[in-house]
C-alpha cells in the first residue's frame, strides 16, 4: 500500500506549481504585444498623432548643437539621442502633448521613476527639461505601454510621450544635466 502524504505537502505542491505557471504566463504576456489606445490612433485622413517608431532618419536636425545631448524636432514629432561622438544611438517619434517648450537649448533638472500624468494615466521615465506658460514639459512613457489618449480640448499638457522600450532607452541615456536641445 502507497504510503499517504501529510496535507500539508499537497498545498506546497500545488503553490509551486500555480507559482510556475502564472510565471511562464508572466513570461509569454512580456513578449507579446503591448496595448495602445484605440481613439489614439491616427486615420489615413488625420496627421495630428504620429504612431510612434524607432525606424527614421538618422540625421540629426541642422543646428542641434554638438555633444552628447537629446535633440527634439517639434516639427518632426521626433527625438534623437546623441553621444559624444556625434553618433544617433537611437532616434523614434513621440506624442507631444498640447504645451511645447520653445526652440532653444535646456537640460533635464529633474527626473521622476513613475507618477500619474495630468491625463490620469500612470506614467514612467519622467525627465522633466523646460517649462512654458506655467505648464512642465516632461519626457515619460505610459507604464502600459499606451499612446495617450488625444487631449480635451483646451487641456494644457506637457507630456512628450514615446513608446515603454524608448522611454526605457531615454531613462538610461537622459540623467540629470544632460543637454536637451529644442528644434522647429
Amino acid at each position: 500500500m502507497p504510503a499517504r502524504l501529510p496535507s500539508w505537502a499537497w498545498v506546497t505542491g500545488l503553490t509551486v506549481g500555480a507559482i510556475a505557471a502564472v510565471t511562464v504566463l508572466g513570461v509569454q504576456a512580456d513578449r507579446g504585444s503591448h496595448p495602445t489606445a484605440a481613439s489614439a490612433k491616427p486615420s489615413s485622413t488625420a496627421s495630428a498623432q504620429p504612431t510612434p517608431t524607432a525606424s527614421a532618419p538618422a540625421r540629426v536636425p541642422d543646428g542641434s548643437g554638438t555633444g552628447r545631448r537629446v535633440v527634439y524636432s517639434l516639427g518632426e514629432k521626433r527625438v534623437w539621442l546623441v553621444d559624444a561622438s556625434e553618433a544617433t544611438r537611437r532616434t523614434f517619434t513621440v506624442w507631444p502633448g498640447s504645451v511645447s517648450p520653445d526652440p532653444g537649448t535646456y537640460t533635464i533638472s529633474s527626473r521622476n521613476a513613475a507618477t500619474t500624468g495630468s491625463d490620469g494615466v500612470r506614467i514612467e521615465n519622467i525627465m522633466y527639461f523646460a517649462a512654458k506658460d506655467g505648464v512642465s514639459v516632461a519626457f515619460s512613457n505610459a507604464v502600459d505601454g499606451a499612446s495617450p489618449p488625444p487631449a480635451a480640448s483646451g487641456a494644457k499638457t506637457g507630456g512628450v510621450r514615446m513608446r515603454k522600450a524608448d522611454g526605457t532607452a531615454l531613462w538610461a541615456f537622459g540623467t540629470v544635466g544632460t543637454t536637451v536641445t529644442v528644434v522647429r
